[in-house]
């Protein structure tokens, strides 16, 4: 039986198809990599996410993670799970030989961990939050910092946390309040309280490594007084032994819609309980330069942002395999003009608006998938160019796409697992079936790591501008090179997606030209999330576009599994006759200036 997971086919498709990645092995980085060694361990994750992650997800949401006022208790398969995930070397998949890594491409690393954010987002969401630690410290840390902290992280013996928000000050790190009091040695206290801190306690590891934004005494105000400092749960030696408690605290458990099996924390830097060295405070370990450390963090944010969107498809994905398979199983209704009630019933995947559904499912998933594993492969081009033009631009492409990679798969993949729900119908809403669990677990997504509306800020704000509109013009570039290939194919159907792309990326240059000389650049902002939505269908059409070409190009060689070339080919033709027109009337929207937001009363509510 397929998988109800991922889909192994389209991985494949979309790495060595689409995205070509064994080109990657021709630069020295990768050169030691074939197909065989990703194959191997894209198989690795498929098996572990299906044998250990898996099997107790509905658990790990029925039996959340409880705190007795001293311990956190979850689970036991949580930690045998993340265990096998350590063993396995999953932890460094993407890191240096020195680190005792598999070096591999971050699109390969990706492709692999989406089966495990598919299979059970609350175990996985303690190796996404450790690798995008480490990978902060990695860029931004000391060597000391990097040998006492990173090493043990890739090993899976510490965890690490990202600690930004705080109880009065969500996504406004500008008015944070925790602060850090420099004293001898060149350490610090730190003083404050952390709120909706993910990972932030449990006993899964040897230690916890948080990561910490807080302002010294001397910080100006905003954003540019943040300073980033390492606080972790236990102090470790300069021989790396573990220490003494640092005065770290959990104050209480989130209970959360869905994500259950993820511990969320309030945590209380400084509270006196535990007092290291004898002094009060959370002893911390400055990262970088003082009053840098938000820039520092967005590091970790940023990449974690494309992660968010990696996760969100991965749970619209596994709801849309699930809904495939009770769609085909499930036998109800017969056959318009099938009057006669002896007749068999058919499955409802006969009943064209459950097509429909799965249609719409299948371009959301499908799409968002291609789009972050293209984001992946961005970050390798990055990595290995020798050209330094070729690595500005794909920086500038990462900068403009990321708002997208993170938003689009939260806002449309969650409506995927809406989509799943109704397929099942009435048992979709009962906790017998998954997609209920799917559709919870991401709904979180619209909302961490930077909401739609900071995101669409950001976009409309600042990405599409920056460098005199740079990254605008280069993403345009890259869509009009499909657009002229498609172009170029006698095949009707891609010649008129691609006349109907280009006037919905005209438009788009258009509408931003028109918002930023305006000279109303308040009432702009006030639908910059109409801007993001329009915005993300259009990379998502170019996208489809990508996948249709491949797979005409295959069809047209005759290719064996032609059917699923044919349903790469359906689900673009769906994306740009139902979806795609959808951006013309936002377009529109946006261009009136309206202010209906913005003047909005709070009396009139």
């Amino acid at each position: 039986m397929d998988s109800r997971i991922l889909c192994r086919r389209d991985i494949e498709f979309l790495l060595y198809e689409w995205l070509e990645v064994l080109e990657l092995t021709r630069a020295e980085r990768f050169a030691e990599h074939s197909r065989e060694t990703f194959d191997a361990v894209l198989e690795l994750c498929a098996r572990l996410a299906t044998d250990l992650f898996a099997p107790h997800n509905k658990k790990n949401d029925a039996e959340e993670p409880t705190f007795d006022g001293t311990t956190v208790h979850m689970i036991p398969e949580v930690g045998v799970a993340l265990q096998a995930f350590s063993a396995a070397g999953l932890m460094a998949a993407g890191h240096d030989y020195r680190f005792g890594g598999m070096q591999l491409p971050a699109v390969v690393e990706k492709a692999g961990f989406a089966w495990f954010k598919a299979a059970n987002v609350g175990t996985s969401s303690y190796p996404f939050l450790t690798i995008g630690n480490a990978n902060l410290l990695l860029a931004h840390g000391s060597p000391e910092q990097i040998d006492t902290y990173v090493r043990p992280m890739l090993e899976g013996r510490f965890f690490g946390t990202m600690c930004l928000s705080e109880p009065h000050a969500g996504s406004s790190l500008a008015d944070i309040k925790t602060r850090a009091v420099p004293e001898e040695g060149g350490r610090f206290r730190l003083f404050g309280n952390k709120m909706w801190i993910s990972a932030g306690e449990h006993e899964l590891a040897e230690n916890i490594v948080h990561l910490v934004l807080a302002r010294l005494p001397d910080a100006p105000a905003g954003v540019k007084g943040i300073s980033l400092f390492i606080v972790p749960k236990k102090l470790v030696t300069a021989e790396g032994a573990l220490g003494e408690r640092n005065d770290v605290v959990l104050a209480g458990l989130n209970h959360k819609m869905g994500y259950r099996g993820t511990t969320n924390t309030l945590l209380n830097f400084g509270e006196g309980r535990f007092r290291p060295g004898g002094a009060a405070g959370a002893v911390g370990f400055l990262v970088g330069e003082p009053h840098t450390g938000l820039a520092s963090m967005f590091h970790m944010m940023n990449e974690a942002r494309i992660g968010v969107g990696l996760g969100a498809t991965a749970l619209g994905y596994t709801g849309y395999l699930h809904a495939l398979d009770y769609a085909r199983n499930r036998p109800q209704g017969r056959p318009l003009g099938a009057k006669d009630p002896a007749q068999p019933q058919v499955p409802i995947i006969e009943h064209a608006d459950v097509k429909r559904m799965l249609l719409a499912q299948k371009a959301y998933v499908e799409g968002a998938l291609a789009l972050c594993l293209y984001c992946a492969r961005l970050v390798d081009e990055e990595r290995i160019a020798v050209d330094r033009g070729e690595r500005a631009d794909c920086t500038l492409l990462l900068d403009i796409l990321t708002p997208i990679a993170k938003s689009w798969p939260s806002q449309w993949c969650l409506e995927a697992n809406s989509l799943a729900i109704q397929v099942h119908g009435g048992y979709g809403y009962t906790r017998d079936y998954n997609v209920e669990q799917f559709y919870r677990d991401n709904r979180l997504n619209p909302i961490h790591e930077g909401t739609h509306g900071i995101q669409a800020l950001d976009l409309l704000g600042r990405k599409v501008v920056m460098q005199e509109g740079r990254a605008l013009a280069l993403l345009g570039e890259r869509i009009a090179q499909t657009i002229n290939r498609a172009l170029q194919k006698d095949d009707e159907s891609a010649r008129h997606c691609a006349a109907q792309l280009a006037c919905q990326v005209e438009r788009i240059k258009a509408t931003t030209h028109k918002l930023h000389t305006s000279g109303k650049l308040p009432v702009a902002l006030a639908n910059a999330s109409t801007y993001l939505e329009a915005f993300g269908h259009v990379v998502i059409a170019w996208i489809w576009l990508e996948q249709s070409l491949v797979a005409l190009e295959r069809l047209a060689g005759r290719a064996a599994d032609a059917d699923f070339y044919e349903g790469k080919r359906a689900a673009c033709r769906y994306f740009y006759r139902y979806e795609l027109p959808k951006v013309g009337p936002l377009m529109d929207l946006l261009e009136a200036l309206d202010e209906t937001t913005l003047t909005m009363q709070d009396a009139w509510f």
